[in-house]
């Protein structure tokens, strides 16, 4: 059973709904803070650069494991 928190939001000047795993939540709020906006900002970012028929909500999930990728591969040329 999958457990998906929904938020409402004004992004691009209309108002959606974006459904998420509370984990995807979380990451999307790190991931938000760390670039300095808001979780509305940065759902409209993806928003704009999602692909053609992908959902926001897919495309959120899709950006945050990327950012977990990329710091993690931050961290092993760091070490």
């Amino acid at each position: 059973m999958r457990f998906i928190v929904k938020r409402s939001m004004r992004i691009s000047g209309h108002r959606t709904s974006v459904g998420l795993e509370p984990a995807f939540w979380a990451a999307a709020e790190h991931l938000a803070y760390m670039r300095g906006v808001s979780v509305p900002t940065l759902c409209a970012m993806v928003d704009n650069t999602k692909l053609e028929g992908q959902s926001l909500a897919s495309a959120l999930r899709c950006a945050v494991l990327q950012y977990a990728i990329d710091a993690q591969k931050a961290q092993r040329v760091a070490a």
